[in-house]
């Protein structure tokens, strides 16, 4: 990917990893209200790419397409963060979500069910699953979300930091830990949805072919590990 002077070839490049920015911007959208237009998290992706492509130093393999992924993701969520996408009335309805899941867990011991948790907020079991699936748009982890208050912005994101500060590293690394643990707390399917979705990088469309439910199912289930696992981190 070098011309005959030796200099990198960047329309080669930009040629060549186009379709792993459209295939992370689709990938996020599934996690991101209908407002969003894909073709504006594509042209965000793309100045990602440009970037990771000026900035690498390594060799041109495996590693760059790491790099430039992370980088892609990076640059959609400045992106998301300057266009402020997440409306109050849905921050609004997952922190009422995530604060009957502490108060559940902490009067229980344990992780409550759905029925436990419609009950807190003193709804039909019908309506918290229909409030899961209008949050399912705001479902995503980041810094800021462990933090208190409710202006608190929610696109601090934890893949695109690329300080190279000890301790921004060894918070990043404990937050990470943090997680895992998290997620092997999940009840069992929401785990499967989480490894499914976030590893096997799977759309939710194929992840309830797997499971044998509908799509908007897998939204529920996956906005309520998401909301598990914010309410866990943030009480860390």
């Amino acid at each position: 990917m070098y011309t005959e002077a030796g200099i990198i070839d960047k329309d080669q490049f930009v040629t060549e990893f186009t379709p792993l920015v459209k295939r992370i911007a689709y990938h996020m959208m599934a996690r991101l209200p209908a407002s969003v237009q894909v073709d504006d998290l594509i042209q965000a992706g793309m100045i990602g790419l440009l970037d990771a492509i000026n900035r690498y130093e390594g060799s041109y393999g495996r590693q760059f397409e790491s790099y430039a992924a992370q980088r892609i993701r990076g640059s959609i969520l400045d992106e998301l963060r300057e266009a402020d996408w997440l409306p109050r009335s849905l921050r609004r309805k997952m922190r009422q979500i995530e604060t009957a899941m502490r108060a559940l867990e902490q009067r229980l011991g344990r992780l409550p069910g759905e029925q436990e948790i419609a009950n807190e907020l003193n709804l039909p079991l019908a309506e918290y699953q229909e409030m899961l699936q209008e949050a399912g748009g705001g479902q995503l982890i980041y810094y800021e979300d462990f933090q208190d208050g409710e202006e608190d912005h929610f696109l601090d994101h934890l893949c695109g930091n690329q300080s190279n500060e000890p301790l921004d590293q060894l918070l990043e690394k404990n937050l990470r830990e943090l997680l895992v643990a998290a997620i092997e707390k999940l009840p069992v399917k929401e785990k499967l949805v989480m490894g499914m979705y976030y590893e096997q990088e799977m759309n939710l469309r194929e992840i309830g072919k797997v499971l044998g439910v509908s799509e908007s199912r897998i939204c529920q289930l996956h906005t309520q590990a998401i909301s598990r696992l914010r309410t866990r981190l943030r009480d860390k």
